[in-house]
């Protein structure tokens, strides 16, 4: 049995715990829900060209920052702090939000960039806090780095963190690896979606396109 005066940190840990199981629960439905919201709202209007061709600049680079972060990071074997982590400690969560961004702005739809901030909300911030303490009490510089590298906005020059080891460069076989080609693969799918999945809706209630 625990009393009021725990440690701060154990009840981090408790919080952390909690909320983690709460995600887990919940990320499932959450996705059907915003997926739901997301042919709603593209069902109320067709996509402008134009939003869709600025939705481009969020998304390439969102792919381009996960498939780069991908081909680095050895998961629990080293603190990764070169390539895209000496700029920013969680570049496939960031690369993530830019990709989801992208396809609001491709639908110009307040309703979706809400949902999506409230489902990256309640999922990522968990999980970078989870695997914060993980990593915090795996490798001893991971304090020394994190004052050096923001977690989620990047610095403009790569951090150098004394004592972290964690050198390399990008590496194919580990994008392969992780299965970063799934993300441009759902980003296609989700362009044609866009271009084909009105059109599609309207011959199946209405028979036009």
């Amino acid at each position: 049995m625990t009393n009021g005066n725990q440690p701060p940190q154990e009840k981090n840990q408790d919080w952390i715990s909690r909320w983690q199981r709460i995600a887990r629960r919940i990320r499932v439905p959450l996705g059907f829900a915003v997926a739901a919201l997301y042919v709603f709202e593209l069902w109320q209007r067709p996509p402008e060209f134009r939003a869709v061709a600025w939705s481009l600049a969020l998304v390439i680079p969102g792919l381009w920052l996960r498939g780069y972060a991908s081909g680095y990071v050895k998961k629990n074997q080293e603190l990764t702090t070169t390539g895209p982590y000496a700029h920013v400690r969680n570049p496939l969560y960031l690369g993530s939000i830019l990709i989801a961004a992208g396809f609001a702005v491709a639908l110009q739809s307040w309703p979706v960039g809400l949902a999506l901030a409230l489902m990256f909300a309640a999922i990522y911030v968990p999980v970078i806090a989870s695997e914060e303490r993980f990593l915090r009490a795996t490798f001893s510089a991971f304090d020394e780095y994190c004052r050096r590298v923001p977690r989620l906005i990047p610095r403009l020059t790569p951090a150098r963190t004394p004592g972290a080891g964690g050198g390399g460069r990008f590496f194919l076989p580990l994008y392969l690896k992780h299965r970063e080609y799934n993300a441009l693969l759902g980003a296609a799918l989700l362009y044609l979606a866009l271009l084909l999945l009105r059109p599609a809706l309207n011959v199946l209630f209405h028979g036009r396109p």
